[in-house]
């Protein structure tokens, strides 16, 4: 009987709007809190996805991201005519950023160097679009971690960056990496020793950080 109580209670929750799961979770209602954190799991990972902090493992992303629901939570409104999900998506968003600002001002590891790159960068060959944030995670080693906030406007003009700069070996490896193989898998495609990809893919950052910088410089100076 405990078990379709449960049962029958989870497929009550499915069924809340938000507002209400809220007021539940407040009470002390578990289920409420794990109703929500399925809910909007799905956009901390699509967040997580954007940013690559160096060091960690995009599940501490993740984590952050409902750190930041669990805020929402506690802190919406509910006299207030705003949905709750704007409200959360904010403070997921939030959390995340504030994570990573800390991190990089503390020189704190896992969360000391962010990429954010939350939109397509070139097609993959096999009809899906990859973003640079899905596939260039720089190992710790790299130095001088830089948070990289990339607008959807610039995207076109980072697509026409890497493929003008961009040499044979590097679009390879760039191409290989976003596709999910490691270093020894790169290295043993392309024939090359595991440190010259590791090479490579330091280049592909400084050659996006200086057309960063570049886009920056113009946009002070206009």
């Amino acid at each position: 009987m405990t078990g379709e109580k449960g049962s029958t209670d989870q497929v009550e929750l499915d069924q809340l709007e938000d507002n209400e799961l809220v007021t539940r979770a407040r009470e002390g209602n578990d289920r409420a809190i794990d109703e929500l954190l399925n809910r909007y799991r799905n956009f901390a990972r699509s967040k997580a996805r954007s940013y690559f902090l160096a060091g960690s493992d995009r599940d501490d992303v993740v984590q952050e991201g409902m750190i930041g629901l669990y805020k929402a939570v506690r802190d919406f409104d509910l006299q207030q005519e705003t949905p709750f999900r704007a409200f959360a998506e904010l403070c997921i968003s939030r959390q995340i950023l504030t994570a990573i600002k800390t991190a990089n001002r503390n020189k704190h590891r896992p969360l000391n160097s962010s990429v954010s790159l939350d939109a397509p960068l070139y097609d993959g060959g096999d009809g899906e679009q990859r973003s640079l944030g899905d596939g260039l995670m720089m190992p710790p080693s790299v130095a001088d971690p830089v948070e990289l906030v990339i607008s959807a406007q610039e995207i076109e003009a980072i697509r026409d960056s890497m493929r003008e700069n961009l040499t044979e070996l590097e679009g390879d490896v760039l191409r290989l990496y976003m596709d999910g193989k490691s270093y020894e898998e790169i290295a043993g495609a392309l024939g090359n020793h595991v440190k010259s990809i590791d090479n490579a893919l330091q280049r592909i950052k400084r050659k996006l950080q200086r057309h960063i910088a570049k886009r920056e410089s113009l946009a002070g100076t206009g």
